[in-house]
């Protein structure tokens, strides 16, 4: 196991770093000679001529070149896959209960199952969602997307992200964020783990524009947590699992990956703690849209729209006079999938727990659930109601999303779902003539 070293703060910026020093060249990035006898290899994230402002490419300094493997073959893990069907999609509202905890050894890899998604790697746009259940290390064997980057919400159980820029350490209520290409292995701190993946196909992940909020507010750069270098100079008989173009491949390879003992750039992992989001609100009536609770977005080719997401609901007062305050009854032009990482979530009374997920497409009508409406609605607002045990996210995409047929087939799928709405009652009084 690589232990951290510590991290450098900020996101998109510039990093240089070295676990031992003078490994980094100065003046030039490809000198013909490397000190300690290292390879220089470069990592674009982005095309060469993109603008210098969204451009995204590291140098890595490392034992032995990324070439260094065997031929790939298939690699068979049936739940983790991008096939989101070309069938009809159903309008209902979907939602399930937490996998278990497998009881056979599954590693980070062996226990993603993908829910639903839309888009394709091929199409370098949409998103792949998973959740994933885990009981035992990656220990010979690492792990490569070439499809999109991995955003992972920890729910349960610490995970040690070992990649080759360095170590995160994450915990439930942090995220982690690792871009398309980067070779990681995963091992567990608490010897079991769950939690939830965005997939991202489209363009990377950024901070979004504040516009009228101003120059502070929601996430800040300073909080994302970069690693800083730490290698492994171990051979034997180890195994690469890649996804490329939806699928998933196997090689042999005789040496760790994570061997790089330098690196300079700004296309790396990174971890966030939610718990640090600047959350923004009304004081006075009514609810500002949820985008003030975005984390993270992908933009898409269409200005002011999304590929897709990532906001947060996490502790906040909620103070606005006359107002309904939970999250009102809605349908949307975009769809919204859900999961809960810690506590309760303040539009449901029962039903949706920590580990749970639910699937609400575009214009589905969906909210708070009849026991939360007539309780809101008989609150007394001249008292602040302080939401403080919760921390629940939302992965919003402008296409629909389609579930997979494994998670329409689950035993975890709530089918009676609906009835969370049917007690709702009729309270209109026509005006007496």
């Amino acid at each position: 196991m690589i232990s951290s070293t510590g991290y450098q703060t900020g996101f998109g910026n510039e990093f240089a770093t070295e676990a031992i020093a003078g490994a980094l060249p100065e003046g030039r990035n490809s000198p013909q000679r490397v000190a300690h006898g290292l390879y220089a290899e470069q990592m674009s994230g982005t095309a060469f001529t993109a603008p210098r402002h969204a451009n995204r490419r590291s140098w890595l300094y490392r034992i032995r070149p990324a070439a260094m493997h065997g031929s790939f073959s298939e690699f068979v893990q049936p739940a983790f896959h991008s096939d989101f069907g070309a069938g009809p999609v159903t309008p209902d509202q979907l939602r399930w209960n937490p996998l278990p905890i497998p009881a056979t050894p599954m590693d980070f890899i062996e226990g993603i199952h993908t829910m639903a998604g839309n888009g394709s790697p091929q199409a370098q746009c949409g998103v792949g969602i998973h959740v994933y259940v885990a009981n035992r290390d990656m220990t010979d064997r690492w792990f490569c997307n070439a499809d999109g980057e991995f955003l992972i919400v920890p729910q349960q159980g610490r995970l040690h992200v070992e990649t080759e820029f360095g170590v995160l350490d994450v915990e439930p209520q942090e995220i982690a964020l690792v871009p398309r290409g980067i070779r990681f292995r995963v091992s567990l701190p608490d010897g079991v783990a769950r939690g939830y993946i965005c997939e991202n196909f489209g363009a990377m992940f950024k901070l979004p524009d504040l516009g009228p909020i101003g120059s502070n507010g929601l996430a800040n750069p300073r909080d994302f947590l970069i690693p800083t270098a730490a290698f492994e100079d171990r051979e034997g008989a180890f195994e690469l699992v890649t996804k490329f173009q939806s699928h998933l491949w196997r090689a042999d390879i005789g040496h760790s990956p994570l061997d790089v003992v330098a690196w300079h750039g700004n296309y790396a992992p990174c971890k966030y703690d939610l718990r640090r989001f600047n959350t923004i609100g009304s004081i006075s009536y009514d609810h500002p849209d949820p985008s003030i609770f975005l984390v993270l977005h992908s933009p898409s080719d269409t200005p002011g729209t999304s590929n897709v997401d990532m906001a947060i609901f996490p502790p906040r007062w909620l103070v606005a006079q006359d107002t309904f305050r939970p999250p009102w009854f809605h349908r949307n032009v975009a769809s919204e999938f859900m999961g809960l990482v810690h506590g309760t979530y303040d539009a449901k009374a029962e039903g949706f727990v920590p580990g749970g997920c639910s699937l609400h497409n575009s214009f589905t009508g969906h909210g708070p659930d009849a026991a939360t409406f007539e309780k809101a609605s008989a609150a007394d607002l001249s008292k602040a109601d302080v939401i403080s045990d919760t921390m629940a996210f939302m992965f919003e995409t402008r296409a629909v999303i389609r579930p997979t047929r494994q998670a329409l087939d689950s035993v975890q799928r709530q089918v009676d779902y609906l009835s969370c709405w049917q007690g709702l009652r009729k309270h209109y009084k026509p005006a007496q003539a």
